[in-house]
């Protein structure tokens, strides 16, 4: 029976939480954990047959998958045009968000009656996201729906009834994973769910392109707090998309219980071939362009798995690796740390073109914090900059340049945080591997939709 073969999954899973990545904080590894018996229950809806019928689909699902989900999204969207709202206009343009789709989708099917360690982050990852947007429940018979028409459109023939079947009740094993994570999730959220409006009290230029945002509530309650590193989402009606966008952005200081700040970078549009245009960023370019003091976004309890617990302080050293805007999680993590374990040790290494944000706020850092190390990489240098004084490379950010020392690889048990456009983390954490860290002992925070597949 297929209890058993699923059985693999559910001690993978456990295998993944308490052997591989024993350093995982009791707020991801907890209920990862409890994900096993509702796999256990909901596998007995799958006979062993129909787990061949959903893997012999995976051929086609590398060689059409994407035009499955794109038509999936398309669908979907011009029956259900609320749900834009929920989607980045700029994603489903650029087909990111069907390429992320396709990926899980096919990983999940390659992994259906075996080991499904590896989509356990993913899945963490899906699930903080969608509970940052409002994602219920009944969404998922929207999906279902839509994805399973799909799949019929452009398998044809191959999609035979028994098939059909066999990837329905396949969608809800998944959904219902899904579904009661995030259940999880909104439960610890507490009585915030959902939008609320939030008024701009301060607006701060950080670099010419850089810009922080200080966020009250309306209803002036006091704040939950946060992990250092996670994010929340804003929404607000972007006239030129013609509906509500939103998007996540890292709160880039400690936790206070009147305001959350969010860091927001203008992004312009790049011509990057003849053929290939990337778009300009759309809200953050709104953000920066349009609103001031006064105005009013909404906003979503904190989320996301990417983050410092504070409520397990380790005393082995870390290091935080950024690039550009990437510094947001970063400042959320030096001033929680500033203020609570200010003697640990700690390296920050960050790569920026023209002017570094935060800059004096990280000089007074220093003084409260001796045991902080800092390596600033700038490609576009000013009049007056001093090799040592406001920078130390004039180059992109090169490890290799950085002494062992300030990366702390004498000490195996140094955790790594990095936050960047995605060959920047790419590159970083390949060259980490290199030097012995394990993949454990790297953590990432993408700003876009999808995962940083190259990291292995």
């Amino acid at each position: 029976m297929i209890i058993f073969e699923l059985s693999k999954s559910c001690f993978a899973l456990l295998r993944y939480c308490v052997i591989s990545h024993p350093i995982l904080p009791p707020t991801v590894c907890r209920p990862l954990k409890r994900l096993v018996p509702s796999l256990i229950v909901m596998s007995s809806t799958l006979t062993y047959q129909q787990t061949r019928l959903v893997k012999a689909t995976v051929p086609a699902l590398k060689e059409k998958g994407e035009l499955i989900t794109t038509i999936f999204y398309k669908n979907m969207l011009r029956d259900h045009p609320e749900l834009n709202n929920y989607f980045n206009a700029v994603n489903q343009a650029n087909h990111r968000q069907p390429r992320a789709l396709t990926s899980v989708i096919l990983a999940f099917a390659s992994a259906i009656n075996y080991d499904i360690s590896e989509l356990i982050p993913r899945l963490e990852r899906m699930c903080n996201k969608h509970c940052s947007l409002g994602i219920k429940a009944e969404h998922y018979d929207i999906v279902g729906k839509y994805l399973l028409a799909a799949f019929g459109e452009v398998l044809g023939p191959a999609m035979t009834p028994e098939t059909e079947v066999a990837w329905g009740k396949a969608y809800w094993v998944l959904a219902k994973m899904l579904i009661g994570r995030e259940k999880q999730l909104y439960n610890e959220f507490g009585p915030w769910k959902g939008w609320k409006p939030f008024k701009i009290i301060r607006k701060e230029s950080e670099t010419d392109d850089i810009v922080s945002f200080y966020l009250e509530p309306q209803d002036k309650k006091p704040l939950p707090g946060f992990l250092p590193g996670q994010y929340i989402s804003v929404q607000t009606c972007i006239p030129s998309v013609g509906y509500f966008q939103s998007r996540q952005f890292s709160l880039s200081d400690a936790p206070h219980a009147d305001y959350y700040r969010i860091t927001v970078k203008r992004e312009p549009g790049v011509q990057l071939t003849a053929e290939k245009y990337h778009p300009s960023g759309v809200m953050t370019n709104y953000l920066i362009d349009t609103l001031n003091p006064g105005d009013v976004l909404d906003v979503t309890h904190p989320a996301g798995e990417f983050y410092l617990d504070p409520n397990n302080w380790s005393s082995v050293p870390m290091v935080l690796i950024s690039a550009g805007v990437g510094v947001s999680p970063m400042m959320s993590m030096l001033n929680t740390m500033m203020d609570l374990q200010p003697r640990r040790e700690v390296s920050w290494i960050h790569g920026a073109r023209r002017m570094i944000p935060f800059y004096n706020h990280i000089r007074e850092v220093k003084k409260k914090m001796p045991n902080l190390r800092t390596n600033i990489f700038k490609t576009h240098l000013a009049d007056g900059d001093l090799a040592g004084v406001n920078f130390d490379y004039d180059f992109r950010v090169d490890l290799a340049k950085v002494s062992r020392e300030d990366l702390f690889l004498h000490h195996s048990g140094t955790e790594y945080f990095i936050c960047g456009p995605e060959q920047f983390m790419i590159e970083m954490a390949d060259y980490l591997k290199m030097q012995g860290v394990e993949l454990r002992r790297l953590k990432f925070e993408l700003f876009s939709t999808g995962d940083m597949v190259a990291v292995k």
